[in-house]
């Protein structure tokens, strides 16, 4: 029988998919350009007599003059620009300085650990180069063992080079645009968001384009040794979202533990002890807090959601590789994940000219209704491409590996799995929002409870936290019950990947929050108008929200991902049913279970570690520089930051070890029921721990930021600033800072990375894995 035919045909799939690409990588670099224009420099005075600090002429987007708010209050523009530009080195290059350390513990782990992908993988048929019979298709003979081992290291080593290099070109951008936001809001609250956002959006598409472009690229170089053999190829391909996640494991708890220790350190001590504002340039931890929004917020992040997208992706390829696409060597149906997210870019790409040319930010008031568009719209652009991508780059009926049985599917249904993940990621999204924003009845809540003090504080925000867990989970599980139903797990797969095919325009929002938060501080420092302070505080509390949204739809994501690993890996090990009731698998339960709170308890410890030398030291130079409380005295910033380096290189090893040996040495001593019992019990408790941590430590912060702000009587009535109430919902925002920045992101990698280290060594662990039960 011929097998159905899908419309698009395979040279224009091969044409779509790198266009696509490189359309997202030239809309970055545009906005790289545009960003570009804002000169961190001061310009001579026009005959105006206006001193043009950059950006576009009189009658911007925003709609405000071109006056800079210096002039009316007689300040001197020059210095403060040159300030800005002084502030804007600093933290860039203590961000830079950091990631190359990083880099090198993380370099030195990858060349590690690709050795003993090398030696696991090829060891199988004792490092043999004759041809093995295919796992799946019986009868053929696929690529021997010792390829598949070589080509799995060199996409491991892909994944993991692109991952650190998306981590490092978002810090850049990031470090880039921080000043330029801060100038820009002396023109005008729109020039300042215009600015911040087309920053985060160079970081989108660079990461969503050169992502799919190097993924696309290994897969087309692969095949030219594996030809027919599209099994052998896309297991080694799994590598990649190896690769991808094991660095973000890093870049995730190495860059929350700093970020954590120096913003806990600056705020317990600058604002609670010495009642100071928060990024005073007094305070000796300033710089290295903010620092650490590059390094935790922006390069973390980046990783984090790469890795995401990756591995969404090899599940997809590794499912459809044993179905009618990989048997019948259909490119273009094989190729469906590929196309979700090139049409991915494009939608982003619409939506991004929503805010940035179709609509302006006139008012505070617009900012976050401007951000939550962007996720709306491009949901609703985003559905109209699946359908597109669907009918054109799908045959209408074809078969799905079920668990060793093949399922007919229907092109509709598939449509339908990737639309339900993008819109359950809309759901988490909003959900997400109502929880931590202080615009609603949760957080307005948790901020009344400071007036008895910080223990109820605690009480209401660990209770907002947990109530939090509802709906997302409800979400996810419809998501997955729909997806598999109709399409087993490749459906699940796909769901993902239709959560994360928005991913330019969700890393654009996210990137958004920390340029927006070191703008503000670098206007503090600066000792710039404080109106100008209230404008970043504005476009910083936006963000506040909107970064909570981007890890609620990270850890929702992260749940099918490591689902869909999940079942390729039971798949791939030869396991027909993962039986509860088996002792071998609910040890395994237990113990999977218990992992992320092992996990969260080594980070948070790290975090308090290095926050409480932190504190020391900022204590310290308080105490013993003559002058600095009044302002004489420049504080010893240096120091502040290295405490933070050196406790965050320190302390990443650990957990990151942790969540790396645990599947080897499951799968090699205990077996694959045990393994699966592991994966099973740490996703179940990972994704509630995740959402719970993340959802807490926002809801505080924001509760801190709407006693802060004042806006509405109910929050005059809290504050002002250095009131007992105030200093309550301080001791809370510390107490949140390591579980939305450090525990609550770094889980979603855990579930992950062991879901899909375990399919990559699935072959090793089904041939020589269980040795203790097999000598018990």
């Amino acid at each position: 029988m011929v097998a159905a035919a899908a419309i698009l045909p395979e040279l224009a799939t091969q044409l779509v998919v790198p266009v696509a690409a490189a359309v997202g990588i030239a809309f970055a670099v545009l906005q790289w350009v545009l960003v570009s224009k804002v000169k961190v420099a001061p310009e001579p005075r026009g005959e105006g007599g206006s001193a043009a600090g950059g950006g576009a002429g009189a009658g911007g987007k925003d709609g405000a003059s071109e006056y800079l708010i210096e002039e009316e209050e007689g300040l001197n523009d020059h210095n403060v620009v040159l300030k800005c530009a002084e502030i804007q080195t600093a933290i860039s290059e203590g961000a830079t300085s950091f990631l190359f350390t990083e880099y090198k513990y993380a370099g030195g782990f990858m060349t590690v650990f690709a050795v003993l992908i090398f030696v696991f993988l090829g060891s199988i048929e004792g490092f043999s180069t004759k041809s093995q019979p295919c796992h799946y298709s019986v009868g053929k003979t696929c690529k021997p063992a010792l390829a598949n081992a070589a080509f799995s290291t060199i996409a491991f080593v892909l994944g993991a080079v692109t991952s650190l290099v998306s981590g490092f070109l978002g810090m850049k951008i990031a470090t880039y645009a921080n000043a330029r936001t801060t100038l820009e809001a002396r023109k005008g609250v729109g020039k300042a968001f215009i600015t911040a956002f087309r920053s985060g959006a160079v970081m989108g598409f660079l990461l969503a384009a050169s992502g799919l472009f190097v993924l696309y690229v290994a897969i087309n170089l692969f095949g030219l040794y594996y030809g027919d053999d599209w099994e052998g190829l896309f297991e080694a391909i799994t590598g990649y979202g190896l690769g991808g996640s094991s660095m973000a494991l890093f870049g995730r708890v190495g860059g929350g533990i700093y970020t954590k220790a120096a913003d806990v350190g600056a705020d317990l001590v600058g604002k609670v002890e010495r009642n100071i504002p928060e990024d005073d340039p007094r305070n000796p931890a300033v710089i290295a807090d903010n620092v650490g929004d590059n390094v935790g917020d922006i390069a973390g992040m980046g990783s984090d959601l790469f890795g995401s997208y990756a591995e969404s992706s090899c599940a997809a390829l590794v499912v459809a590789s044993i179905s009618s696409f990989g048997i019948n060597h259909q490119f273009t149906p094989m190729m469906y994940p590929l196309l979700i997210s090139s049409v991915g870019i494009i939608a982003c790409l619409i939506t991004t000219l929503f805010a940035t040319d179709f609509f302006e930010v006139k008012e505070v008031d617009q900012i976050e209704p401007a951000l939550k568009k962007q996720l709306i719209i491009s949901t609703a652009v985003m559905t109209v491409g699946i359908a597109l991508v669907s009918w054109l780059g799908l045959p209408y009926t074809f078969t799905i590996f079920n668990f060793g049985a093949q399922k007919t599917v229907h092109s509709w249904q598939l449509f339908l799995c990737v639309a339900v993940g993008l819109w359950a990621g809309l759901v988490i999204g909003f959900i997400t929002e109502y929880y931590t924003s202080n615009a609603y009845s949760p957080v307005q809540d948790v901020a009344d409870s400071c007036r008895t003090g910080a223990a109820t504080n605690v009480i209401f925000g660990l209770a907002l936290g947990y109530k939090s867990v509802i709906i997302p989970i409800f979400a996810i599980a419809f998501s997955i019950f729909l997806s598999f139903s109709l399409a087993a797990m490749y459906g699940v797969a796909v769901a993902a990947l239709g959560m994360l095919s928005t991913i330019a325009t969700g890393l654009a929002i996210d990137a958004y929050g920390p340029i927006s938060d070191n703008a503000g501080g670098i206007a503090e420092m600066a000792g710039m108008s404080h109106r100008i302070r209230e404008r970043t505080d504005a476009l910083d509390a936006a963000g506040n929200t909107t970064a909570a949204i981007g890890k609620g739809f990270a850890i929702g994501s992260a749940a099918l991902v490591s689902l869909a690993l999940f079942g390729a890996f039971v798949s791939r090990a030869g396991i027909t049913t993962v039986d509860v009731l088996t002792p071998n698998v609910f040890i395994g339960l237990l113990v999977g279970a218990m992992l992320p709170y092992w996990f969260s308890a080594m980070t948070m410890k790290s975090v308090g570690s290095a926050a409480l030398k932190m504190v020391e030291e900022v204590r310290r130079q308080f105490n013993t520089i003559p002058g600095l409380m009044e302002g004489t005295a420049k504080p010893d910033y240096a120091t502040c930051v290295k405490i933070s380096t050196d406790a965050s290189i320190k302390e990443m090893i650990p957990p990151g070890a942790l969540v790396m040996l645990t599947p080897l040495i499951v799968g090699t001593f205990f077996g694959v029921e045990t393994l699966s019992g592991v994966l099973a019990g740490a996703l179940v408790s990972g994704v509630q721990i995740a959402i719970s941590a993340s959802n807490t430590g926002g809801a505080w912060d924001n509760a801190k930021k709407y006693i802060e702000a004042g806006a509405s009587e109910h929050a005059k009535s809290l504050g002002p600033k250095g009131s007992d109430c105030h200093k309550a919902a301080v001791i809370g925002d510390t107490i949140g800072d390591p579980l939305k920045d450090t525990s609550g992101p770094s889980l979603n990698i855990l579930i992950k990375l062991m879901a899909v280290e375990s399919l990559v060594f699935a072959p090793f662990f089904a041939t020589y894995g269980g040795i203790l039960f097999k000598y018990l």
